[in-house]
């Protein structure tokens, strides 16, 4: 048995035949669960993370104005480019809606940080509002760091996606010409 001598089977599991395709009121049930998964995650979020995160902005900034200034511009810029980043390569190799379904969740994955400041900044429940003290005593600066930082980020990659595009064109406008002057020799 332990010698790579391989015992032979009764060959029932041979005859029995498995319906590998999930039937429809399997993926209702599926879709039901994770659809009320997904509500009560948002409300418990709601009621925990902004607080939260803002304890951990302030523990980091502790009250200084220029270092919760520069934290929210480098939070801002790199969680944004990283996000659009995520989004960019879902669309370029996209090739199933399950691909695109975990591009979406992994560019909302990446864009967390600035989606919890903003959470803090618009939200009208208690959390919330918790958040903005504690951010306002502790985090001066932070939030309109991450302001600036998430239009940097959003313009640096308008550029970046603007240049990459007009290289390949301008590849491409070389190669036609290469080849035409191929051609007429």
């Amino acid at each position: 048995m332990f010698g790579g001598e391989h015992e032979q089977g009764t060959g029932m599991a041979d005859e029995i035949e498995v319906d590998e395709k999930p039937t429809l009121k399997r993926r209702l049930i599926l879709i039901g669960v994770g659809l009320v998964l997904v509500v009560v995650s948002w409300f418990v979020g709601a009621a925990v993370m902004p607080r939260w995160w803002a304890q951990r902005i302030g523990d980091m900034v502790d009250g200084r104005i220029t270092l919760g200034s520069v934290l929210g511009i480098f939070f801002g810029s790199a969680f944004t480019l990283l996000a659009l980043f995520v989004l960019w390569m879902g669309v370029r190799y996209r090739d199933s809606w399950r691909r695109a379904a975990l591009t979406l969740v992994l560019a909302v994955l990446a864009a967390s940080p600035n989606l919890l400041t903003l959470g803090i900044v618009i939200g009208d429940g208690s959390a919330a509002h918790a958040g903005e003290r504690i951010l306002d005593v502790d985090g001066p600066g932070f939030r309109g760091g991450t302001l600036v930082g998430t239009v940097m980020g959003v313009m640096l990659a308008f550029v970046v996606g603007f240049l990459a595009f007009s290289r390949g064109r301008n590849k491409q406008k070389l190669r036609d010409l290469r080849a035409g002057r191929d051609n007429a020799e």
